[in-house]
């Protein structure tokens, strides 16, 4: 399934201090005070923070949803279309981002100009959305409204590393962490591609599902046990979505078992490309944000992941 050589994606720009951003339910219910202190985080930046109308919805048929499918895309494309809006920051993932793709007007997305987007697990399918469709990076990062930013106090480094991204994009362009495990020995260069594994694994065959070649691939996931894992990954292997990949980069697999990240190293172990895990991206404690469609290189001897260029213009 080799496709096309995956190139750097269209960068929007960096936030400064009275910038406007939006916070916008996709997925899963939202906890009211988390929101409220994660949006007082996002302020004690210099940031105004607008709300859509129907970010503390929970749907009435399918209450695992933060509101009718509906809603939630209305939401989504307003505050993506509104010209005061520099960043769409989703509150929490949860399950029901891939509803809403087939709902947004994308036409009108383009029309609107760069948007950031932010935000990870179930994001995973916009962010994918808006690479494919609008051509822009987005942000697989933390959300105001999940525990490392909604709960007091926030993760410190959590915290820093997006503030950082989002107004000093020269500031983060390196991701390390002490005692993160070079498993496949070796260097490589690639567009960054990826997300929760079980996102990615559900794209395929859609429109939005973009093959690893020429990629660094950053995965992570949360709540899925080794053999689960194991489906998921053999699901992208047999259809050639890894052919091509240049690197991996493993995040965290919180809540996954005993074997969870064992499972995923075993099996991408044998693609033989450099590869390093124990990067503290995704649903852990503490969770780095990475720019998704940026060039990096991954050192995996070192334990570091280096932005060729600024996240952010």
């Amino acid at each position: 399934m080799t496709g096309p050589l995956l190139e750097p994606l269209t960068r929007p720009r960096r936030l400064t201090a009275g910038d406007t951003v939006a916070v916008v339910a996709t997925s899963g219910p939202i906890v009211e005070r988390r929101l409220r202190n994660g949006t007082a985080l996002l302020e004690s930046w210099g940031l105004t923070v607008r709300h859509g109308d129907h970010v503390l919805d929970v749907d009435a048929t399918y209450p695992f949803l933060a509101g009718t499918d509906a809603d939630r895309a209305s939401d989504l494309q307003r505050a993506w279309c509104d010209p005061g809006v520099a960043a769409v920051f989703v509150g929490r993932g949860g399950s029901g981002a891939t509803r809403l793709v087939d709902r947004l007007d994308w036409c009108a997305m383009a029309a609107a100009g760069p948007r950031l987007l932010v935000g990870f697990s179930d994001v995973t399918a916009l962010s994918e959305a808006v690479a494919t469709r609008l051509g822009l990076v987005s942000l697989f990062g933390p959300m105001p409204a999940t525990l490392t930013l909604g709960e007091l106090p926030p993760d410190a480094a959590t915290a820093e590393h997006l503030r950082r991204t989002l107004f000093e994009p020269d500031l983060a362009r390196v991701v390390f962490r002490e005692g993160a495990q070079g498993v496949v020995p070796g260097r490589a260069r690639g567009v960054l591609l990826g997300g929760t594994l079980s996102l990615l694994a559900m794209t395929i065959g859609t429109a939005e599902s973009r093959p690893a070649n020429g990629a660094i691939v950053v995965l992570e996931d949360v709540g899925e046990v080794g053999y689960r894992l194991d489906n998921k990954l053999t699901q992208l292997l047999r259809t050639g979505w890894f052919d091509g990949v240049q690197g991996i980069v493993l995040g965290s697999w919180t809540d996954c078992g005993p074997d969870g990240e064992a499972t995923v190293v075993a099996r991408l172990r044998e693609l033989g490309v450099p590869m390093m895990a124990g990067l503290p991206i995704g649903h852990g404690p503490t969770a780095l944000t990475v720019p998704l469609g940026v060039e990096a290189e991954l050192d995996a001897d070192a334990g570091t992941l280096t932005l060729l260029t600024d996240p952010l213009t």
